[in-house]
């Protein structure tokens, strides 16, 4: 005879497994107002103090007290999340130890992954992406300054990180709510001329080229690396010593993740960038498990690979998480590219996320720059707006607030895309990025080492 329990342990996997296939009709509202003020410290250079942003359960409402200063005209900005499910590395410190055991010793070692179900960015809702997409072009500047992109109100808020020292590269803004809940990571991106934009070069060039940089002959005192081994050779140990320098923002990123959550133990964490930025905040999202939204970001997923990042599992359980049995990966094999928290947002008329700004004579490598990956990790939208708006593709149509005013934000009376039932969709429609190759004229080994024992 079927109990009660018994019944319910039975159907439970087939409505969780059902529901993952329909996530629109699971979307959740999170409403964010004004709350306390964040003030910097004295020693900051900022003097103005800068109100966060509160969340808030959809169904919990707000109740402002007697006291409040906001309770007569506040102000309410309610953005959409969903339940969203992440393999998260068990222990971050086994991870790291994992990755670098393989990074400098060639050696493979096995990383635990749990199931974790949290609240995410709702991708697919176009006010949604359109604030996050703002907040990684706040990423670039302070408030107050002219290139800072007005929030919904109760979203206009951050502390910075990373700009004490003019130098440092690696900055942005941090979004905290009052009751700790939620907090969201802004990493910039590059800057062309500014105190940051030699380091970002060196990382964009290290992180996202084939070969140290080496565009051609005419490179040979540009390269980040002397990995070159030739004939469109490069050595793949060269490769993995130079991505150990401290001077590498994912390095420093790492840091900046174990800091955010020792301070937030309990907090949701999303991470959101554009360009370099978001290349970062994709690599860091499946390090640490969290979601990420990258805004026209260089492919990552080589730089991924020779980070030797071990990668989630390649499938999601269809038993409700907490997972109690764990699966195993490791930086040789066993996860899957897709199965990354990232969500990729970029249009078909930038080159940089395509990689197709290369060669001699391009844009991207006059200015020094060799961005030559396009294939990136998790799941990428699409905007086709060559097809639907006749574009071109301009490397000019790269830059933050074309992203955010003339495609995130634009109205299309037809829609991006038409699904199968016929909906028209505001935001095209996530997809993993399969069949997709880097690099594929280049020949990758342990050259030097070969090189250096035939001259022996």
């Amino acid at each position: 005879m079927l109990t009660l329990p018994l019944i319910i342990s039975l159907i439970l996997p087939i409505i969780y497994a059902a529901a993952a296939a329909h996530p629109r009709n699971h979307r959740q509202s999170i409403s964010f107002t004004f709350g306390e003020e964040y003030r910097l410290q004295d020693d900051s250079g900022l003097s103005n103090t800068q109100p966060v942003f509160q969340v808030t359960p959809p169904d919990g409402g707000l109740q402002p007290t007697a006291d409040s200063s906001h309770a007569t005209t506040q102000t309410t900005a309610v953005l959409s999340a969903r339940p969203t499910t992440v393999w998260r590395p068990r222990d971050p410190n086994a991870y790291q130890h994992a990755r670098l055991r393989s990074l400098r010793l060639e050696e493979d070692e096995a990383v635990e992954w749990e199931q974790i179900e949290m609240l995410g960015p709702d991708v697919e809702d176009k006010h949604t992406l359109g604030q996050l997409a703002r907040m990684t072009g706040n990423a670039y500047a302070l408030p107050g300054e002219k290139n800072w992109y007005d929030l919904d109100v109760a979203w206009n808020t951050s502390f910075p990180y990373g700009w004490e020292d003019a130098a440092d590269g690696f900055r942005g803004h941090v979004f905290v709510s009052p009751e700790n809940s939620t907090v969201i990571l802004s990493i910039k991106g590059t800057t062309l001329q500014g105190p940051t934009s030699k380091k970002d070069k060196f990382n964009d060039n290290l992180l996202f080229s084939c070969c140290c940089a080496r565009v051609d002959f005419s490179w040979i005192f540009s390269t980040v690396c002397d990995c070159y081994a030739n004939k469109s050779r490069c050595d793949s140990t060269c490769l993995s010593n130079a991505l150990v320098q401290d001077s590498l923002f994912y390095n420093v990123g790492v840091h900046m993740i174990n800091n955010i959550t020792a301070l937030y133990p309990t907090s949701t964490i999303w991470l959101v960038g554009h360009s370099l930025g978001g290349s970062l905040a994709s690599l860091l999202g499946t390090t640490f498990g969290l979601p990420a939204v990258a805004f026209e970001a260089p492919g990552e997923r080589l730089a991924a690979t020779r980070l030797s990042l071990p990668l989630p599992p390649s499938s999601l359980s269809t038993h409700p998480p907490p997972q109690t049995h764990l699966i195993t990966s490791s930086a040789s094999g066993g996860g899957y590219h897709g199965s990354a928290p990232v969500t990729h947002v970029y249009h078909n008329a930038d080159p940089i996320p395509q990689g197709v700004c290369t060669g001699f004579g391009s844009p991207c490598a006059s200015a020094g720059y060799a961005l030559e990956t396009h294939c990136h990790l998790g799941k990428s939208i699409v905007y086709d707006t060559v097809g639907k708006l006749c574009w071109k593709v301009d490397v000019r149509n790269h830059v933050i607030r074309t992203v955010i005013l003339d495609v995130i934000e634009r109205d299309m009376a037809d829609g991006w895309e038409e699904d199968f039932d016929g909906f028209l969709r505001e935001v095209p429609k996530a997809r993993v990025e399969e069949d997709c190759i880097d690099c594929y004229k280049w020949e990758f080994g342990d050259f030097k080492k070969k090189d250096l024992v035939s001259i022996l």
